[in-house]
């Protein structure tokens, strides 16, 4: 997510953003104002394609949720809420759902959402062609979309799915104009054509996306502050990659929001008068590191647990991250309820890492103190993802490899790009690997552990990259998706979760961060309770 820039190219970066930054209202106004652009500048990967069906990643939906809309959205106690659709219901079998769309609502290319509009978009995410992965997943069960009239759509599926509406509320699934939809997808991932507050208006490539008013807007989810039309008149969406760059363009005035916040910049901030700071944690999954089951050494569970008793990640994130992050013992995130901690077996402990290998046969060690066994060495590949991992996260990962050293693990870092990084996934050349991963709802477990997860999407990309192989976790994972149950549903899941937490296929770190900074005089700005993406609806500018 962060890559090294010279100072002259961070210092052109600034000046390029100065122009950018304008408000609307006077100081010390309280009541929202029209007009200003907001200048936003994010240190994520920037998308190879602004439309989120295709492929279906973070940076995707952190712009993404400033012109596309959701079937439905969550309020802050997590409850789903009604969005384009005003209401929905289940068939008493749980094979189809009914939605019942807003009336009056339009896609910016003048289009009408309709029920033919939500079928229209479903096809499009399983279409192989659309290559989606995130979307595609998501509506695994899904089997059609028929009209019941134009505004009601239903949508039948092979078994029940307890995760529909959750899947919905996804910025990934978000619903695009099928007029827009039938254009090639190199115009598509342009130029997206929604319901949203903005408008998708350029994409200058490596600098910014320019987004303008929606002036015919009408439909906000159901928690939104106001009605109508959106306060700013634009918003210019940067693409600044270097940390200490964007925090400079903060402070300076120059820019108004940025996003990918270093855990040291977050410690400078809070004693900065004139910042402030959202931390809105990702749902699903937590930050974790994989391994992989598939292959040795990790086909082995006792080299599994030494390699994570041999991990001091509680020093690593407590030195690194300056109490901007919580430990994590859980596969889930902690904004999902029903995750399952269990801090006992993350334990860090030498000595029982040592007797672990010893009885795994690892009973050697060479000259470097690394573990032999039948002439090789305990050796581990692990791809890092530099667009993903900030560099706080690099540097975890690297106190992680000395303090496995001492057990005898070799751990073999290498820090790729985006598209090297998948391709070494692709060709299971990894032993460990960290893959965020955000889905609402526990039912992002079943993406992640089930065996069908080893499989890749239409986009190439599969997300169980600990390649655990469990029919009895399948068989759990399956029933959690499709019982109605809240109390069955729980029980399930935490069932599964002590399957892959007591297999040590993973070691949970921390929450995925995500951390947005902004200027005192930006007002209204909240992070959806969805993905956790910043809505920019709301916000105004007071200065």
């Amino acid at each position: 997510m962060k890559r090294i820039i010279t100072p002259l190219i961070a210092i052109a970066s600034i000046a390029l953003l100065v122009a950018g930054c304008s408000s609307a209202a006077p100081a010390g106004s309280s009541t929202p104002v029209s007009g200003g652009t907001l200048v936003y500048a994010t240190g994520d990967a920037e998308p190879t394609c602004l439309d989120p069906h295709v492929g279906g990643n973070y940076p995707q939906a952190l712009v993404a949720t400033q012109y596309l809309e959701s079937l439905v959205s969550k309020n802050k106690k997590g409850d789903i809420i009604p969005w384009l659709a005003t209401k929905w219901s289940e068939a008493k079998d749980g094979l189809s759902w009914d939605f019942t769309l807003r009336d009056n609502v339009k896609f910016t290319d003048g289009t009408a959402l309709t029920a033919n509009a939500v079928a229209a978009n479903v096809a499009h995410l399983q279409n192989p062609a659309t290559a989606s992965s995130t979307g595609y997943l998501a509506l695994a069960k899904v089997t059609g979309v028929t009209s019941v009239d134009e505004h009601t759509a239903r949508i039948t599926l092979s078994s029940p799915d307890s995760s529909l509406l959750d899947s919905f509320s996804q910025t990934w699934l978000a619903i695009e104009s099928p007029t827009a939809l039938k254009r090639s997808q190199d115009v598509n991932c342009e130029s997206p054509v929604g319901t949203g507050p903005f408008i998708v208006k350029k994409w200058d490539r490596q600098q910014s996306v320019t987004l303008v008013r929606n002036n015919d807007y009408n439909s906000p989810p159901a928690d939104a502050a106001h009605k109508g039309k959106a306060y700013l008149s634009s918003i210019e969406w940067r693409f600044l990659p270097d940390s200490a760059s964007r925090y400079a363009a903060l402070q300076a005035g120059t820019v108004d929001v940025i996003d990918n916040v270093q855990p040291d910049t977050i410690v400078a901030a809070k004693n900065s008068k004139g910042i402030q700071q959202i931390d809105a944690p990702r749902p699903g999954a937590s930050n974790r590191i994989e391994l992989n089951s598939s292959i040795a050494p990790f086909d082995d569970e006792r080299v599994r647990e030494a390699f994570i008793r041999s991990a001091n990640v509680n020093d690593a994130v407590k030195s690194l991250f300056f109490g901007t992050a919580k430990r994590s013992y859980s596969a889930l995130s902690s904004v999902e309820a029903l995750g399952v901690s269990e801090p006992k077996l993350f334990g860090y402990d030498q000595k029982a890492a040592a007797q672990l290998l010893d009885e795994a046969g690892w009973t050697q060690k060479d000259a470097n103190g690394y573990r032999v066994k039948d002439g090789k060495t305990l050796e581990l590949d692990f791809p890092v993802s530099t667009n993903q991992s900030i560099p706080a996260e690099q540097s975890l990962f690297e106190q992680l490899q000395a303090t496995t050293k001492e057990a005898g693990f070799k751990v073999n870092l290498h820090p790729l790009d985006l598209s090297s990084w998948y391709a070494a996934l692709g060709k299971n050349q990894y032993n460990l690997v960290s893959a965020p991963y955000t889905k609402v709802g526990p039912d992002v477990l079943n993406i992640l552990f089930n065996s069908a997860g080893t499989k890749p999407a239409p986009s190439g990309y599969f997300a169980n990259h600990a390649q655990v192989k469990d029919p009895a976790l399948d068989a759990l994972l399956v029933k959690a998706g499709q019982v109605s149950d809240p109390n069955e549903r729980a029980s399930l899941y935490k069932k599964a979760q002590g399957i892959v937490l007591g297999g040590y296929y993973i070691l949970p770190l921390y929450d995925q961060q995500n951390h947005y900074l902004l200027r005192s005089d930006v007002k209204g700005l909240r992070a959806l309770p969805t993905v956790s993406t910043p809505t920019l609806y709301d916000t105004w500018l007071q200065h």
